[in-house]
């Protein structure tokens, strides 16, 4: 049975329509008028248990608004959705033991007390006993490599630490479904590392499900091998990133370093140059191509070396959500 079924979901939001001037002020304010925004529109998908699913999605898109309706924050304006085969909206007390929800811009921890207070506050509304408590919080912290900042108030943390506190309290009830919003949001890159590694061995270790939103693609390329995009409301693609890196980049990225310079007319019979710096010239070239290229230009020009890489994901995505649809 999937962790995650959502069938056509969607959420209507009536937004005040005001018109300029006194006179439109006044309108306003006795006898209002809206018109309707689908935030979310007819959107379904299903997750299996143990499964990391990428959601994407440009600013606006509808992503936070469908984490809130599959964690029972607002309701659904339709549709029909199941977590952990519970109705999220109903807001049962079991149902929201088998769940979390981490956004990077929002914190539970109490600023001027210790990690350790906030997260005994947790652990008593959660019903757990001082045992149990102590062991998963070592536990985690151990994950986390967090022991030793436990104590410290956390106003004294790092932002990356700040974000490993937050991640140990929310999962500290092992939730088995994560909704994680943007969980390395303004990190450095070894504090993104060490949450990704963590979440890779959460996911392992518990087979928890969790759904990830992040503008960092790094964090999606690290972690999911599915990604579901979402533009304007709908979903318009759901299915596997390499797949989708194979149908919106039919081409490669050839790298070389050549001993001296040449002439960017003759290195555009090899291929679309993507950039040229010197001796360094980057090719863009056709998948199809790809083998018979790479060796002309190992035979016919002086290259020191050589790389073949996709382009980055982000300009893939980036693609996908300029053209609007799948």
């Amino acid at each position: 049975m999937p962790a995650i079924e959502v069938q056509n979901l969607t959420k209507v939001y009536p937004v005040p329509i005001k018109q300029s001037g006194l006179a439109g002020t006044l309108r306003h304010f006795f006898k209002r008028q809206y018109r309707q925004v689908k935030a979310v529109n007819d959107v379904s998908f299903s997750v299996e248990p143990g499964e990391i699913v990428g959601f994407l999605g440009p600013n606006g898109a509808g992503k936070t608004t469908t984490l809130k309706m599959l964690t029972g924050l607002i309701y659904p304006s339709s549709g029909q959705v199941s977590v952990a085969s519970y109705t999220p909206f109903q807001r049962q007390r079991s149902f929201l033991e088998q769940i979390t929800l981490v956004m990077g811009q929002k914190q539970q921890l109490i600023w001027d007390l210790p990690t350790l207070d906030s997260l005994r506050i947790n652990g008593a509304i959660y019903d757990l006993s001082n045992q149990e408590l102590r062991h998963r919080i070592h536990e985690l912290a151990e994950m986390l490599d967090l022991s030793d900042k436990l104590t410290q108030p956390v106003r004294k943390l790092s932002l990356g630490e700040r974000m490993k506190a937050e991640m140990l309290a929310a999962l500290l009830h092992h939730p088995k479904v994560l909704f994680l919003d943007e969980p390395t949001l303004g990190l450095d890159v070894n504090a993104q590392m060490a949450v990704r590694k963590f979440l890779q061995i959460y996911n392992q270790h518990y087979q928890a499900t969790i759904v990830l939103t992040s503008h960092y693609m790094a964090d999606i390329t690290a972690l999911c091998d599915r990604v579901l995009l979402i533009y304007q409301g709908q979903l318009i693609y759901d299915g596997s990133l390499t797949s989708l890196v194979e149908r919106f980049a039919p081409y490669r990225e050839v790298t070389a370093e050549l001993a001296q310079e040449i002439p960017a007319a003759a290195l555009e019979t090899y291929g679309e140059i993507q950039s040229l710096d010197g001796c360094k010239v980057v090719l863009l070239v056709r998948r199809d191509d790809l083998t018979k290229t790479v060796s002309q230009v190992l035979a016919q020009l002086p290259v020191r070396d050589l790389t073949v890489t996709d382009p980055p994901i982000e300009d893939i995505i980036g693609r996908v959500f300029d053209a609007g649809s799948v």
